[in-house]
């Protein structure tokens, strides 16, 4: 079946999660979950990859091993489309709407280092300026892991300081769950998004690349 929308099942879904997260909840609405979240996720990431290419949709468990938070699900379903290893395109449904992202979420200090030098140089620190203007002149918000003050060996009065202190760079937005987006129309929205997202993927991934350092 084609992709037709969110049902209304699907945020009520996130809603009881997040009011009772826990296995109980979870195993007596597991046929909700993969009905009105996991078959329409599977079914929209579908009709996108022929542009975008496949995406990778995260489980529903939590990782609690090294976290305070023993919450056992995730009160959201994300999908991911990979351009490189942490960078590339995101979209999500939760209580709180639709999500839509792109950019890179993590990084290792290598993969910082060769960002920062790239902001730094104007041939290539200037273009990036434009792509994030550009989106934000769009509605969208810049986003990612941030330093308060200016990054060491960098000056306060650098023209692209803002840039310089994410250590993580994304663009996204976010929908309330209004009518459309129990239609088909999400998959337009998250078409565009993605788009306008494209340049922004593309310069990380032409200047901060994977991280060439191992993995935990």
């Amino acid at each position: 079946m084609g992709f037709s929308g969110f049902p209304d099942e699907a945020f009520l879904f996130y809603e009881g999660l997040e009011a009772d997260n826990s296995k109980t909840y979870f195993g007596r609405h597991k046929q909700l979950y993969e009905e009105a979240v996991r078959a329409p996720m599977l079914a929209l990431t579908d009709e996108l990859a022929a542009e975008f290419g496949p995406a990778h949709l995260f489980r529903p468990y939590r990782d609690v091993r090294f976290s305070k938070d023993k919450a056992p699900y995730k009160t959201h379903q994300g999908a991911f489309v990979e351009a490189l290893p942490g960078i590339g395109l995101y979209v999500e449904v939760s209580a709180e709407g639709l999500f839509v992202a792109g950019g890179v979420y993590s990084t290792a200090s290598d993969q910082v280092a060769r960002y920062r030098a790239a902001v730094d140089e104007d041939l290539s620190g200037k273009p990036l300026e434009s792509i994030t203007d550009a989106l934000v002149a769009d509605g969208y918000e810049l986003l990612g892991d941030r330093l308060k003050t200016r990054p060491r060996g960098f000056e306060e009065d650098h023209p692209r300081i803002g840039l310089l202190r994410h250590r993580s760079i994304f663009a996204g937005k976010r929908f309330e769950p209004q009518g459309w987006v129990h239609t088909a129309r999400v998959r337009g929205r998250v078409e565009h998004a993605w788009r306008a997202f494209g340049p922004l993927v593309e310069w990380l991934c032409t200047h901060v690349r994977g991280s060439e350092l191992p993995r935990r």
